[in-house]
């Protein structure tokens, strides 16, 4: 069970992956999908969420709402990350060590709602497509927490983070450890195991190790799956169209509804950059094969 876990941890573990022969898949970021579709290029923000990660920093507040919008892209993201760590699963048997899930996500909405970027009617979309969507999945065999202090997280911004996050507010980051603290952990050891660590120093990875090989593995759902379960899950996760599904609930709200003539207009653009007229494997301009093989 432990050989073929998944894993939902920080960027630290990427060496303890390896030396578990596990494959570590680096956090989500905005581009996500531009690298694994298309010409393997980022797409502008029209077609990316229409969300900044730079503005957010800088004006949280902005009253064009691109802060939901951010966040409703990066669970979006996330879900679609999660499937294909959990194909890799499922197909392989090799375990996967993740830097962040889809089911830590709502962390970041909580301290968003408390400090008062987003609205209460955000915060009921993003449930709706969180529970429609999450209930699709299996959860981490494990998560892993290393609880850095506030301050800590902003000295290491200020020395290896980009020019914008300086920007980050205390409270914002005080928010974040409060939910993960008060809610998340609470709520995911009742279907994962977790293994927490104080991280102002890196844990020692042959420690790590020892700890995940001392865990019993005796709970949550993955113990009442059979080869049917198994198989349909599959299925699932292979279809990245079903899955991006799950998170498109129509509902009018202003910081994310886009008019039926601008949807139409960024579609046709969208369709007239290189690689993505077609599903993937059939546009020749970008150098797809499958094509020809008939």
């Amino acid at each position: 069970m432990a050989a073929s876990g998944c894993l939902s941890g920080t960027s630290e573990f990427g060496g303890s992956a390896a030396a578990g022969g596990m494959l570590y898949i680096p956090e989500v970021d905005v581009h996500y999908w531009d690298w694994k579709t298309g010409d393997g290029k980022p797409l502008s923000t029209k077609f990316n969420g229409n969300c900044s990660v730079e503005k957010f920093y800088t004006d949280p507040k902005s009253p064009d709402g691109n802060s939901y919008r951010l966040q409703a892209w990066m669970y979006h993201l996330r879900t679609l990350q999660y499937s294909d760590a959990l194909e890799h699963l499922l197909e392989t048997g090799q375990g996967v060590v993740l830097e962040r899930s889809l089911y830590s996500d709502y962390v970041f909405l909580m301290a968003m709602y408390k400090q008062g970027y987003i609205r209460k009617e955000c915060v009921n979309h993003y449930n709706e497509i969180k529970e429609n969507s999450i209930s699709e999945f299996l959860p981490p065999h494990l998560v892993v927490y290393l609880d850095v202090p506030v301050e800590e997280v902003k000295k290491r911004l200020k020395q290896h983070g980009k020019k914008y996050e300086q920007n980050i507010s205390t409270a914002y980051l005080q928010s974040i450890e409060e939910a993960y603290k008060k809610s998340f952990i609470p709520e995911i050891r009742g279907i994962s195991n977790v293994l927490q660590y104080e991280a102002t120093e890196l844990p020692d990875e042959e420690q790590v190790m020892e700890d995940i090989s001392l865990l019993k593995w005796d709970k949550g759902p993955w113990l009442e799956q059979n080869n049917v379960s198994f198989h349909i899950l599959r299925q699932l996760v292979q279809d990245k169209s079903r899955i991006a599904d799950l998170t498109s609930i129509p509902r009018f709200l202003p910081e994310i509804t886009v008019g039926a003539h601008e949807f139409d207009e960024i579609y046709h653009a969208y369709k007239q950059l290189p690689g993505r007229k077609y599903e993937k494997g059939f546009n020749a301009d970008v150098g797809d094969k499958w094509i020809w093989l008939k």
